[in-house]
């Protein structure tokens, strides 16, 4: 809207409390912009490092290493004879299991493999029909923590059968059956893994992208509490148009 009063223009005046909220909270919005893109790039060299040793080094080696979560392996072994079946898992609201195998692989520790998701019988004192492929097979996935319990559960008595149904699957747990475990299990990367069900898994790690899409809302705000700073620092005066 225009201003119609005659004699007013906009002047720059100094507001001692403008400026020094602007002073302290751009400082800020420019640090976590940057901290952002720094994030991005630890990242991106994470998961180029994580790349070259999924193909380069044995699980064996890996291990050695240290491993940690939504890191990239391939694993060269054979399925063993025991599986747990994860309970209350559904997809596109149905009930099912997925499906955790323990594996053997040629050199290191065994671990669990995730397998997928397999549609639950209608009813509930059977079980679904597992079919585990036998011999040597070479898998691919990244390693995930074991599934824990959201919550406290009540446990009604071990099921010596197998498969076996769990509501968790603790370290501890399985290791009562299968001494020795690496500390991380394996989610198959996809359904066409030799031995997978439905492993249509949602990616849950923060990629670089994430990052410097964060990144850039930060210098966003940064730009917009500049430019609102400028805006609201002119001001109407009154114009003084005495010459003598």
């Amino acid at each position: 809207m225009v201003d119609s009063v005659p004699g007013r223009r906009r002047r720059w005046q100094f507001d001692w409390r403008l400026l020094l909220f602007s002073g302290l909270f751009l400082p800020l919005l420019l640090a976590l912009g940057f901290w952002q893109i720094d994030r991005a790039a630890q990242k991106q060299q994470q998961l180029d490092r994580w790349d070259r040793q999924s193909t380069q080094l044995a699980w064996a080696e890996q291990l050695n290493q240290g491993v940690a979560e939504g890191q990239p392996v391939t694993v060269d072994g054979h399925y063993g004879d025991k599986t747990w079946l994860l309970d209350n898992r559904t997809r596109d609201g149905i009930a099912g299991y997925e499906v955790l195998t323990l594996f053997q692989p040629v050199a290191g520790e065994a671990l669990i493999v995730n397998r997928g998701w397999v549609q639950a019988p209608r009813r509930r004192d059977e079980l679904p029909q597992i079919d585990t492929p036998p011999g040597n097979v070479v898998l691919a996935g990244r390693l995930d923590e074991y599934p824990e319990p959201p919550v406290l559960v009540e446990t009604t008595g071990v099921d010596t059968r197998w498969p076996r149904r769990v509501q968790a699957l603790t370290q501890s747990d399985a290791e009562a059956d299968s001494p020795e475990l690496a500390p991380m299990i394996l989610r198959l990367q996809g359904p066409d893994q030799p031995g997978a069900y439905r492993a249509d898994w949602a990616p849950d790690r923060m990629g670089p992208q994430t990052h410097y899409g964060y990144a850039v809302q930060w210098f966003s705000l940064a730009t917009a509490l500049v430019i609102l700073t400028v805006v609201a620092s002119y001001r109407k005066t009154e114009q003084n148009n005495d010459n003598g």
